[in-house]
């Protein structure tokens, strides 16, 4: 199986369903990372030019914890719109080099604009990737592919349909998400955030839900034709 994830900042992703991504490679397979923006405003000392380098790299190191292969559409942070071509352009772009069976994304109602100007792209390119005649880099996907929305921060406003069980994958994880070095160290150091320790009880919480130690929230994306009567979760 081929899948996909987008989220809009390096760590979302990891935040988010790092444990699913870590169960489908154990289940052998291929995993794609794709951050939207580059996370260039996401600190108060460093200057967005250095941080973005610092960002990129940080997603790339996360993902070679799974051996996942990471991308960024390389957007800055607040210049993520959903209704821009040329970033839908992008999206498409990446879903038709990935050719995913299933793609997980943020979810509509997520809590800040950025989160949820990518889910509005993933849910147009998907469509538009397999459009023939509509032209990009990479040529057209044959399927509309389903979507997954991964939980919201703190898992507000997200009521989940289904649960992926990572009591195995949690370590994994907290690493993927150690490797943002400049996002963990600033909260710890400057916020008295240790935003580890917060990741890690939503997903004991949400495992608590389902009768899991850990696990991961979804709801799948009730458009047609993006349904099809199997699972696509791990």
């Amino acid at each position: 199986m081929n899948v996909l994830a987008v989220g809009c900042h390096p760590d979302d992703i990891e935040v988010a369903c790092a444990g699913t991504l870590a169960k489908y490679v154990k289940q052998g397979s291929k995993v794609i990372m794709c951050h939207v923006t580059n996370g260039n405003l996401g600190h108060k000392i460093i200057e967005p030019d250095e941080l973005r380098e610092i960002r990129i790299k940080e997603a790339q190191n996360s993902g070679k914890k799974i051996g996942a292969e990471v991308l960024t559409c390389d957007i800055g942070d607040l210049l993520v719109y959903g209704d821009c071509k040329d970033q839908r352009d992008k999206v498409v772009d990446v879903i038709r080099y990935a050719d995913p069976d299933i793609i997980i994304t943020h979810s509509p109602n997520d809590y800040m604009p950025d989160h949820i100007a990518v889910s509005k792209l993933v849910f147009d390119a998907a469509f538009t990737a397999t459009l023939p005649h509509y032209e990009t880099l990479h040529k057209n996907n044959e399927k509309i592919t389903p979507i997954y929305y991964m939980d919201t921060l703190a898992g507000i406003n997200f009521l989940p349909t289904e649960y992926v069980d990572i009591s195995g994958e949690i370590d994994t994880k907290l690493e993927m998400l150690e490797c943002h070095v400049s996002q963990m160290k600033w909260m710890r150091d400057h916020d008295n955030i240790d935003f580890a320790d917060f990741v890690k009880t939503c997903a004991k919480y949400r495992g608590l839900q389902c009768g899991a130690k850990f696990a991961e929230a979804f709801t799948q994306c009730y458009a047609w034709p993006k349904l099809a009567a199997k699972r696509f979760l791990p």
